[in-house]
Formats: structure tokens, sequence, C-alpha cells
């Protein structure tokens, strides 16, 4: 962390879901005390959870996370179009739904950075399974920095346990990844770290939209 703040200038952003590789980044960001905004997407619909986590967070580090909210008018506007469920209708319905919960307010905190932190690891996903340690993300105009690109579960896990991290208690009831109550369930054994997220859908590289691969312009590797 102290080495992206040092070696990339101007704003330094990084966006928690106060999942495990977050609240991994999170730990780290506040031991180097390094200079770097953190925020978070509260999309109306996360569990109770992951809101008694944040406040955890907060607590335990001393500093105040940046909560970004969707557009009020957006949010009505696709209720009435779709209906309160109209994400379990179709993709095109549950993307519009994440487009307008969770990629827009990302959007606004993205706004002017020079650099975005992330918790992505290669080992979450099929579809993850070649993010670089950093990138330039051309629609976004910034770098996108993976610190945990190559960590495997085992390390991370180590790694919050040393530091005694604050941790989601969804994780201990089989929710290896969180987002928005009604779009998250517990996996079985042997599912794919991402199986509980819109398992409605096909399970090939679903995504919200936050990190959708996009051929970058420059990539590099360590």
């Amino acid at each position: 962390m102290r080495e992206v703040a040092r070696t990339i200038p101007g704003r330094i952003v990084f966006s928690t879901s106060v999942g495990l590789e977050d609240q991994a980044v999170q730990h780290a960001i506040a031991s180097a005390g390094a200079a770097v905004d953190v925020f978070t997407l509260d999309t109306g619909r996360l569990f109770p959870e992951t809101l008694e986590t944040l406040a955890r967070t907060e607590q335990r580090y001393g500093m105040r996370i940046r909560v970004l909210a969707p557009d009020t008018h957006e949010i009505e506007a696709l209720v009435a179009r779709d209906g309160i469920a109209g994400y379990r209708v179709s993709r095109d319905a549950r993307l519009a739904c994440c487009e307008a919960r969770k990629v827009r307010p990302l959007r606004r905190g993205l706004e002017g950075a020079a650099a975005w932190i992330t918790g992505l690891r290669r080992g979450q996903s099929t579809g993850r399974a070649d993010i670089p340690f950093a990138a330039w993300e051309e629609t976004q105009g910034l770098v996108k920095v993976n610190p945990l690109a190559d960590w495997t579960s085992t390390q991370l896990d180590a790694y919050i346990a040393a530091n005694d991290v604050p941790v989601n208690p969804l994780h201990a009831r089989g929710f290896p990844s969180i987002g928005c109550q009604p779009c998250t369930r517990a996996i079985s054994a042997g599912e794919d770290i991402r199986a509980g997220r819109w398992w409605w859908e096909n399970q090939d590289g679903k995504e919200c939209g936050l990190h959708v691969r996009r051929p970058a312009r420059a990539e590099v590797s360590a």
C-alpha cells in the first residue's frame, strides 16, 4: 500500500465490499497509513451483517468509510418498470439493477481518481483467473491495482487470522462471496466461490458490472 501511494501521483481510492479480500486490503491500508480514500456502496439491499461489519471496521481502524448510495429517483423508476424483484425476470433486468445500485455510484466514487485499489483475486472465479496486479482502466481513465491478485484463499485466511481482521459472520455460514441479500445464497462444498451470486443464472463469468474485463492498454505483472 505504501508503494502504491508512493508511485502513483494523484488521488487513490479503494472501494470496499467489506468481504474477506477487501477487509485484508483495508487492514493493509490502515497499517501502512497510506493516503487512500476508502468508500463503500450501500445498494439498499445489503445484509444486516454486512452493515454491522462496516461499523466494526470503522471502530477498529478509527476511520470513517464513505458510504455512497444510488440515486433515489433512478431506483424508483427501475422498480416501477421491472417490479420490486425484477432482477429475477431476466439477466438484462438484473444487470439494470446492478447498474443503478452499484455501477453508477461506483463511477461517482472513482471520479477524478488516479488509481483504484480492489481486492480481486484470480482464485475467486474462472472469469477472474487472469487478473493482473495492475492495469490501465480505459473506461475509468485510471490505474486499477489488484494487490491480492495471486493470493490463494489459504494465504488470505492466514493473513486475516494473524492480524485479527474484522470479518463478516456470514462467511462462517457458507457465504464466501457476499453481495445484496436477495441475490446471494450460501454455497455447498465443492461449489465455485461465486456460485452463490445470482445463482439462478448461467454459472459462467457472472459479474455485476463493477469489474468487467476490457482490453487493457498496458498491464503490469509481478
